[in-house]
């Protein structure tokens, strides 16, 4: 049946609520602990991410802002989650891109207004249309506005316009000002502890990165580019209905030394060490996994020196992910492995304590100039870690946190600020795995990812 070109057609894109990647309960629940922690007579503005353009008139394929994503799980373009307890009971409302026949046939189908209001996690949905109209009636109302900014200039231009005005009124009246403030950090308190269903999403992302990087080690052969093997990678991930957590890196030689090298278009050598740093991201929850391996599938005797280096520091790191300990264990405890074996294998001359600094930033550093550990979900390195009232070890590890865990080290034989050893020149390893912290130990989300040398040489040998 063909619509009118001024018809509705709302009716006939019904939608599944089981697209949404959690329970409309799961969402609700969350905007009651948010709410929560929220004073009376406020207003929250969230508004969608803009499209990030390409070049002239092509943009990137959109990604969602993390914070609409986690509270209502809307994942389309030109929206606003607005919620507000003026009435004394918090309603939920989201403004969204209503159907329209000659848009959709150019950019896609679109959820509407309808649709929205009936499988949503909100009380109340309305045309992105009206957005300005509607929100501005409720600012009028409310005493406090809590607003993501930067993402929607008109909505920031109404926000603070409004404030101003309302500030001077309530100062003559004696009420005091109007209060603006960020909701981004309530939000990643909340986010940083992960629930059963986020746990499940993130095991399938890290379940599907860890296999692509399996494929590559079993796939590539000598006389590949690095193109080629980022080639193998993203295709597993596009196979299995998921989508590049961040660019990937795919380093060989010394491109390997390259912290965020991602060129990825040199041919690899008959010898080279591979560093392959590359995720997926599964119903928006992002995977994290380096691994390095030699392309021709034996490690030299310096590459095998730095690597089980590396993988012993990674493992030290790893088994200080436990409930109750600093944030920074993990770093400081693979920190202590790699500066104790620099000095072994004759790379820095000095004593441990030298070697390691006043505060982990020693001699050691020269080689490993990164930190060890971040948080991973939504956004691949996540929010809600640095705790304000301990600067020096953050804040202490919980249940349900994932986060990675990367140690590394880098001999760039172009440096000329520190003297790199000849033998070690060009080798650059770091392996990384996403961990979980829970009551009983870290378990590691990335395992089914081989990593020891036996295991990685036996699986390029046997391609």
């Amino acid at each position: 049946m063909n619509t009118p070109i001024n018809g509705s057609i709302s009716d006939m894109f019904v939608v599944d609520v089981s697209m949404l990647p959690f329970s409309i309960d799961e969402y609700l629940s969350r905007q009651e602990k948010f709410h929560s922690q929220l004073p009376n007579n406020s207003i929250v503005i969230i508004p969608s991410s803009p499209f990030a353009k390409r070049s002239n008139d092509t943009n990137f394929p959109y990604r969602a802002n993390s914070y609409m994503l986690y509270l209502c799980g809307w994942q389309y373009p030109d929206a606003i989650f607005v919620s507000n307890n003026s009435s004394g009971s918090w309603n939920t409302s989201i403004f969204v891109q209503p159907n329209d026949n000659l848009a959709e046939i150019w950019e896609g189908r679109r959820i509407g207004v309808d649709n929205a209001m009936k499988n949503w996690p909100v009380e109340n949905a309305y045309s992105i249309e009206n957005s300005i109209e509607k929100i501005k009636e409720i600012l009028l109302k409310s005493k406090n506005v809590f607003i993501i900014q930067g993402l929607n200039d008109k909505l920031d231009d109404l926000v603070n316009a409004s404030l101003t005005k309302k500030s001077r009124k309530r100062n003559v009246e004696g009420k005091g000002p109007v209060t603006i403030g960020d909701p981004s950090y309530i939000i990643d308190e909340m986010r940083l502890i992960k629930s059963e269903k986020e746990i499940e999403i993130m095991q399938r992302a890290s379940d599907i990165a860890s296999q692509a990087h399996v494929n590559a080690m079993s796939k590539s052969k000598l006389g590949d580019g690095e193109w080629n093997i980022q080639a193998i990678i993203e295709e597993h991930f596009i196979s299995n209905k998921s989508r590049c957590s961040y660019g990937s890196i795919v380093g060989s030689g010394s491109n390997a030394t390259i912290l965020h090298y991602n060129s990825n278009d040199s041919l690899i050598n008959d010898g080279d060490l591979v560093l392959i740093d590359a995720g997926c991201e599964v119903e928006g929850y992002a995977s994290d996994i380096t691994r390095t391996w030699p392309i021709n599938g034996i490690f030299s005797e310096a590459q095998r020196e730095i690597y089980e280096l590396v993988l012993e520091a990674e493992l030290a790191g790893i088994n200080a992910c436990k409930v109750g300990a600093p944030w920074k264990s993990s770093h400081h405890a693979a920190s202590k492995v790699l500066a104790k074996g620099l000095i072994e294998l004759g790379i820095i001359n000095c004593s441990l304590d030298d070697a390691l600094g006043d505060n982990f930033d020693g001699r050691f550093r020269d080689f490993f100039m990164h930190g060890t550990s971040h948080s991973l979900g939504l956004d691949v390195h996540d929010v809600g870690v640095i705790s304000p009232n301990d600067e020096v070890h953050g804040r202490k590890l919980e249940e349900g946190m994932i986060l990675t865990v990367e140690p590394g080290l880098y001999f760039a034989e172009w440096r000329t600020d520190i003297e790199v050893p000849s033998k070690y020149a060009g080798i650059g390893v770091r392996i990384e795995d996403d961990v979980l912290i829970t009551k009983d130990g870290p378990v590691v989300l990335t395992s089914s990812c081989p990593k020891s040398v036996d295991e990685i040489e036996k699986i390029i040998q046997g391609r």
